[in-house]
């Protein structure tokens, strides 16, 4: 396979992913209210939308039109040290509704936004979405000692924080997707990288 080939399966992966992600978004309101007021956030295009609060656990989040609600992934540690068997939890912030808190559901978890964990070393997890696991991602620790979520995007390094996906029209079941959007930072320069692709 080709690097243009490469790169083209990597971004169909995630498209993939997206999509199914997009389709899932609704689940009933329950949960705890969000324990900080969001600020908002201004994207390309003029979107806006809300930031989550800061919290040192949080990994990276994934939001997308046409709503708010924004899928959480924080370290899940217990007394200092990551849960070997689920070292990430997954919920959403559902700010479309009254900002709550939720825990995916069994569908969500399953065969959407959940994730898969393969131990990959000393303090080192292969992470893969359960909806396209053909997008590697790699939980380890950072310069700083601390956890962070790393993608590889056109063959360089990133600590991942943040997907968007920009949709317009379409239909429910093949959204018209017009970008995706990568944003994170350089693990060496600590310089923030944004890549944004059309799938």
């Amino acid at each position: 396979m080709t690097r243009e080939e490469n790169k083209k399966e990597k971004m169909k992966s995630l498209f993939v992913l997206l999509s199914f992600l997009y389709i899932s978004a609704t689940t009933p309101v329950t949960g705890q209210l969000a324990k900080a007021k969001p600020l908002p956030t201004v994207t390309d295009g003029g979107d806006k939308f809300p930031t989550p609060p800061d919290n040192i656990s949080r990994l990276f989040f994934i939001q997308r039109t046409p709503n708010t609600n924004t899928i959480m992934y924080e370290l899940n540690d217990k007394s200092g040290h990551l849960d070997p068997e689920n070292p990430i939890h997954v919920y959403w912030i559902k700010y479309a509704e009254q900002g709550q808190r939720e825990e995916l559901n069994y569908i969500q978890r399953k065969f959407a936004y959940g994730l898969i964990f393969k131990p990959a070393g000393v303090d080192q997890y292969d992470v893969r979405f359960v909806s396209y696991k053909k997008f590697p991602l790699t939980l380890m620790k950072a310069d700083d000692g601390k956890y962070h979520i790393f993608a590889t995007v056109e063959q360089k390094q990133m600590m991942l924080s943040r997907i968007f996906v920009k949709i317009e029209g379409g239909s429910f079941m093949l959204p018209n997707v017009v970008y995706i959007e990568l944003k994170g930072t350089d693990p060496s320069t600590g310089r923030e990288i944004t890549n944004r692709f059309k799938p």
